[in-house]
């Protein structure tokens, strides 16, 4: 006698088939892609031991981006030519011969050009950074373009808001542009009075069904303001009260830098790629890139990297920075994830006789990432890098200043994040001035921490050690 199959059994062999086909072709997609083995093998494992769960945490953070482009050459090409007319010739700017190939990789990778010229202004607090900011502002004449990943609706934020309605009802071109996730907690209401009011307002990458997008692990972790053409700002503060006014628990010490002359025009043609990608709309006039004095011998360069494109420009050029230095290494970032590529670079250095210095802060406004910073500290003291912990507060300046030469500057942590993931901004400075001012800004710095003892350190409880090596594991998703 004939029996029956339920329509229930066959649907549901039906579905474990189509499931198994697709872990395993995600399987070989990943092995296909030649990634590091390190990465590789986690990836590949999780999937078949833990399909359910390994198909979702691969979907937000897995997938490998490289290969795509958010902007077409062409495009990018328009853009970047604005920034290159009146450009000083190459052979103008003499970079120190220790760093020509660090500026060569910024071109071939970047396509960075050298910038001759530019007068930069240092604050190392909120306050003094949001008084010349809104100062700024009030100056403009024919357009505002501003950038931040954390935009809040808060007391700094309510001003800087109130001030570009202000110079758009004046005929001002306003121009803002926020990161959707850092904005989460900012309601509707504040973006879309500005733009009622004439400002263009948009989002970068925005998430509408946050549970249902890879997305919300790339972000736009740029910080960048342009005047006119004329002055610009970038460094590590974002829009928000807590810069200037700290936390409940301490002082927030950062540094943001403003631009006066070429290396503005750097910032102009990052944030109008910025732009393009969100608006589709194509600025590349003359009028955004305005001749301007020279003010100075500073050269630098400015480079960008995020999660698409080939190269990872930001970590290939921190690792060139730290890889030839040859008598001192100061280096502040409030998150330290590092690579391995950085984490053996570091440790290089530092075996090698080069003076490291790494300064944390004390306390984080994240601890879990907290931990997993603290179990690479082990290696680091181990090969003989200097730790210190800023105790007033929160550390969230970063910098990489070597040899009395050369600084890096700019929105990128010490990080995988901001290396791997994140859309980023960083300034390479070949000036002795300037590398002795953000030393005495780091020196300074010193007298505010806690000099971490090698023998103390290594002696923590091993409860506390086991916990941090566990968050360790999880470091690329922190």
């Amino acid at each position: 006698m004939l029996t029956l199959i339920p329509i229930q059994h066959i649907m549901g062999t039906i579905l474990i088939l189509l499931y198994t086909i697709t872990i395993l072709g995600l399987v070989l997609v990943i092995i296909a892609e030649n990634r590091n083995p390190l990465k590789t093998i986690p990836w590949v494992v999780v999937l078949l031991l833990a399909p359910g769960v390994g198909l979702v945490f691969y979907f937000f953070f897995g997938q490998d981006n490289r290969k795509q482009r958010v902007i077409s050459r062409r495009t990018y090409k328009r853009i970047m030519k604005g920034a290159q007319e009146g450009k000083l010739p190459q052979d103008f700017c003499v970079v120190p011969e220790t760093y020509k190939p660090l500026s060569r990789l910024l071109s071939n990778s970047n396509r960075s050009s050298l910038l001759y010229g530019t007068q930069i202004t240092v604050y190392t607090n909120g306050t003094d950074k949001y008084k010349a900011l809104l100062e700024e502002i009030e100056k403009a004449r024919h357009h505002i373009h501003i950038q931040y990943y954390i935009f809040n609706d808060d007391t700094i934020g309510n001003q800087v808001k109130r001030l570009l309605i202000k110079k758009a009802k004046e005929g001002v071109e306003v121009r803002v542009l926020y990161d959707d996730v850092g904005c989460w907690n900012v309601k509707n209401r504040f973006f879309k009075e500005m733009k009622e009011a004439g400002i263009e307002v948009h989002a970068f990458l925005r998430v509408v069904f946050p549970i249902l997008t890879s997305k919300v692990n790339y972000r736009n972790h740029r910080k960048i303001v342009v005047i006119d053409g004329k002055v610009g700002f970038m460094g590590g503060m974002n829009l928000a009260d807590r810069y200037a006014q700290g936390t409940s628990w301490g002082t927030w010490r950062d540094t943001h830098f403003k631009f006066e002359g070429k290396g503005v025009h750097g910032l102009q043609s990052a944030f109008l790629i910025d732009w393009y990608v969100v608006s589709k709309n194509l600025l590349n006039d003359k009028i955004y890139y305005p001749p301007v004095p020279i003010y100075n011998d500073n050269i630098m360069q400015i480079a960008t990297s995020g999660p698409v494109g080939q190269w990872r420009t930001l970590l290939q050029a921190t690792i060139f920075m730290i890889a030839n230095a040859k008598n001192y290494v100061y280096i502040q970032t409030p998150y330290f994830l590092p690579t391995e590529g950085l984490n053996q670079a570091l440790q290089t250095a530092a075996l090698g006789g080069v003076d490291v210095r790494l300064m944390l802060p004390k306390r984080s406004d994240t601890r879990t990432v907290n931990m997993a910073s603290h179990s690479f500290i082990d290696e680091m003291v181990k090969a003989g890098v200097s730790v210190y912990f800023y105790k007033p507060g929160f550390l969230h300046a970063k910098l990489v200043v070597c040899d009395d030469e050369l600084t890096s500057i700019g929105s990128a942590n010490m990080d995988f994040r901001s290396f791997e993931h994140n859309f980023e901004i960083n300034a390479f400075v070949y000036q002795r001035e300037f590398a002795l001012r953000m030393k005495e800004v780091f020196l300074n710095d010193m007298l505010h921490c806690e000099h971490l003892t090698p023998s103390r350190w290594l002696k923590r409880p091993h409860k506390q050690r086991l916990a941090e090596s566990f968050m360790r594991l999880f470091s690329p998703l922190l």
